[in-house]
């Protein structure tokens, strides 16, 4: 057993958890955090994408407690003061989804993208960035336009390019 303790949507949290317990069945069983998907159990779909330290993880793909001591948020943790994130309203608003099971983990990963490339984002970076997130409903082009939104609002920037 081992004992973490991390920062999980700016909330301490701590526990004894079983040495091999993922990251995302920690915030799923542990914590009731489950907006975090399991869809694949092979790392290959990008569902289970948290930020941890504000970089984006497949939480399938690390042990609880290797983000012992880590700053970790979820999909619930994103929105603050009652008021969607810029990703979360822009997929809203671009109708980036269909039946919702890849689009938390979509959503943390271009939150992620964007804080990377900022305003600095076109079609062909966010396809290829989002090369480890599988959908299996929209074929992509609304998720597309809904970063890309979201990429222009959060940077303040007039334009960003769209191929």
């Amino acid at each position: 057993m081992s004992k973490v303790e991390m920062t999980v949507n700016g909330r301490t949290v701590s526990a004894e958890v079983e040495d091999r317990t993922l990251l995302v069945n920690f915030l799923r069983e542990n914590l009731n955090l489950t907006g975090t998907h399991v869809g694949c159990d092979t790392s290959q779909c990008g569902a289970c994408v948290v930020h941890v330290d504000g970089k984006a993880v497949k939480s399938c793909t690390m042990l609880a407690a290797q983000a012992s001591g880590s700053e970790i948020t979820t999909i619930e943790g994103l929105a603050a003061g009652g008021e969607l994130h810029p990703v979360q309203a822009a997929f809203r608003e671009h109708h980036g989804l269909q039946c919702g099971f890849c689009t938390p983990g979509m959503i943390m990963a271009a939150t992620d993208m964007i804080n990377r490339y900022g305003g600095k984002l076109d079609e062909k970076t966010v396809r290829a960035e989002l090369d480890g997130n599988i959908c299996r409903c929209t074929g992509y082009h609304n998720i597309v336009k809904a970063i890309l939104a979201a990429a222009e609002e959060m940077s303040g920037s007039a334009k960003v390019a769209a191929e």
